[in-house]
C-alpha cells in the first residue's frame, strides 16, 4: 500500500492539523460578532443606515481585494509566513474595534480584520494541499466545519457578553482566538526556518494568476463559488424580512427560522467534500444542489405559508456549493502554485459578485413592492451553475488547460 495514502491523518503533521483547524475557527467571527449588537453599539458609536450598509459590504469585498493579492504575497513568502500575517491582522482587527470610539475607528479595524480573513481564506486549501495531499476531502469537511461554527457562536454569544461586559469586550474577546491560532503557525516556522531555504520565484508561476482567466475550469469552479456566496449573502440579509412579509411568521420565528438556513451549512460541510474527493465525476452532485435550491426557492415563491421550515431547508442545501468548490480548489490542482492561484482566482471573483447578492435582491425589492423578482433573480443563478457543472464534472487538471505563458 503507498505509505502516502496509509499515513495517519495526525502523523507528523499534527501542529498543521491544529493550526488550520484554528485558523478555521477565526474566519467568520469578526463578521458574525457585530451586527448582534449594533443597538449596544449605537449608545456609544451611532450607527446610520449607511454606516451599517458600509460595514456590511465590507466582508466580501475586502475578502475579494485582498485575497487577490495573495499568490503575490506567497510567491515569495511561501504559505506559513503570510498566514501568520494574516492572523495578525485579524487580532489587531478585533483589538482596533473593541477600542473603537467613532465610525471611522470601527470601520477601519473591521478593514483591517476582513483583510486577514480574506487573506486565510485564500490559504487555507493550499495548506490542505501541502500537509494533507492524502486527506483533502477528509480534512476540508474539518475545516469548512470550523468556519460554519464560527459563523454561528458569535451571534448567539455576543448579546450575553455585551449585556454582562458591555459591548467593547464582546467585539474584542475574539482576538484570543486569533492569538490562539497564532501559536502553532510561529512555532512551525521557527522550527523550519532554520533549514527550509528561501523560496524561489519561478516566472512561469508569476504568470499563472493572469492566465487563468483564459481557463473554463477555474470560471466553472469560481462561478460555483460566486453563485453560493451571491444566494447566501442575499439570503442572510433579506430572508426574515422576507418571511415575515410573506409566511405570516414572527420576527422571532423569522430569526429560528435564518438559524435553521445557515445550520444546513454543517452537514453540507461535512459530507460533500469527503464525497467530492471519492467521485470520479461530481456533476450529479452539482445537480443535486441546484435541484435543492431552486425547489427551496419555488417554495419561498409559491407557497411560503406551507412548509416554510422546508423550503428554508431546501433552500439552505443550496450553499453545498461553498465546500465542494473549496475541495475542487484541491482536485483540480496539481502544483501549490497552482492551488494558491486557483483560490485566489475562485474567491476573488466569487465574494465579489456575493457582495452583488443583497444589493441586488433588495434593489429588486424596493422597485417591485414585493418578493417575486427578488425570488426568480435568485433563481435565475441556477443557470450558471447548470453551465458549470458540465464543465467541473469532468476529472481534468487546471495545469493542463492553461494556456503557455508569453
Amino acid at each position: 500500500m503507498n505509505t502516502a495514502v496509509s499515513r495517519r491523518l495526525w502523523s507528523g503533521r499534527g501542529l498543521a492539523l491544529l493550526g488550520i483547524i484554528l485558523v478555521a475557527a477565526n474566519l467568520r467571527t469578526a463578521v458574525a460578532a457585530l451586527s448582534p449588537i449594533v443597538t449596544e453599539i449605537s449608545v456609544d458609536v451611532p450607527l446610520g443606515s449607511a454606516s451599517l450598509g458600509v460595514l456590511g459590504m465590507l466582508p466580501p469585498v475586502c475578502f475579494a481585494v485582498f485575497g487577490i493579492f495573495t499568490p503575490m504575497i506567497t510567491r515569495r513568502h511561501g504559505l506559513e509566513a503570510p498566514l501568520v500575517l494574516a492572523l495578525v491582522a485579524i487580532l489587531l482587527g478585533h483589538v482596533t474595534r473593541g477600542l473603537s470610539g467613532s465610525i471611522t475607528m470601527l470601520i477601519i479595524g473591521s478593514v483591517i480584520a476582513f483583510a486577514g480573513l480574506g487573506i486565510g481564506n485564500v490559504l487555507l486549501p493550499p495548506l490542505v494541499k501541502k500537509y494533507f495531499p492524502d486527506r483533502v476531502g477528509l480534512v476540508t469537511s474539518l475545516y469548512v466545519t470550523v468556519v460554519s461554527l464560527s459563523t454561528l457562536v458569535p451571534p448567539l454569544i455576543a448579546v450575553p457578553v455585551a449585556d454582562a461586559a458591555g459591548w467593547r469586550i464582546s467585539l474584542g474577546m475574539w482576538m484570543l482566538l486569533a492569538l490562539l491560532a497564532l501559536v502553532p503557525w510561529i512555532t512551525m516556522l521557527v522550527r523550519h526556518r532554520a533549514r527550509t531555504p528561501s523560496p524561489i520565484v519561478d516566472e512561469a508561476d508569476a504568470t499563472i494568476l493572469g492566465r487563468l482567466w483564459k481557463t473554463p475550469i477555474a470560471w466553472a469552479i469560481a462561478g460555483v463559488f460566486a453563485t453560493s456566496s451571491l444566494n447566501a449573502y442575499a439570503m442572510f440579509a433579506w430572508l426574515p424580512q422576507l418571511l415575515v412579509d410573506t409566511a405570516g411568521v414572527s420576527p422571532a420565528q423569522a430569526g429560528t427560522l435564518l438559524a435553521v438556513y445557515a445550520g444546513m451549512g454543517i452537514p453540507c460541510a461535512l459530507i460533500i467534500p469527503a464525497l467530492t474527493a471519492r467521485m470520479t465525476n461530481v456533476g450529479p452532485l452539482v445537480y443535486v444542489g441546484v435541484f435543492a435550491f431552486i425547489a427551496g426557492d419555488l417554495g419561498l415563491l409559491f407557497a411560503p405559508e406551507t412548509l416554510t421550515w422546508l423550503w428554508v431547508s431546501l433552500a439552505g442545501l443550496g450553499p453545498l456549493f461553498f465546500p465542494l468548490a473549496l475541495v475542487l480548489i484541491n482536485l483540480r490542482t496539481r502544483t501549490h502554485d497552482g492551488a494558491v492561484a486557483l483560490s485566489s482566482f475562485v474567491q476573488s471573483i466569487g465574494y465579489t459578485l456575493g457582495a452583488l447578492g443583497p444589493l441586488v435582491f433588495g434593489l429588486l425589492h424596493e422597485l417591485s413592492g414585493g418578493w417575486t423578482w427578488p425570488l426568480i433573480f435568485l433563481l435565475a443563478t441556477a443557470l450558471v451553475i447548470v453551465i458549470a457543472g458540465a464543465v467541473i464534472g469532468r476529472p481534468h487538471m487546471l495545469e493542463d488547460t492553461l494556456a503557455p505563458a508569453r
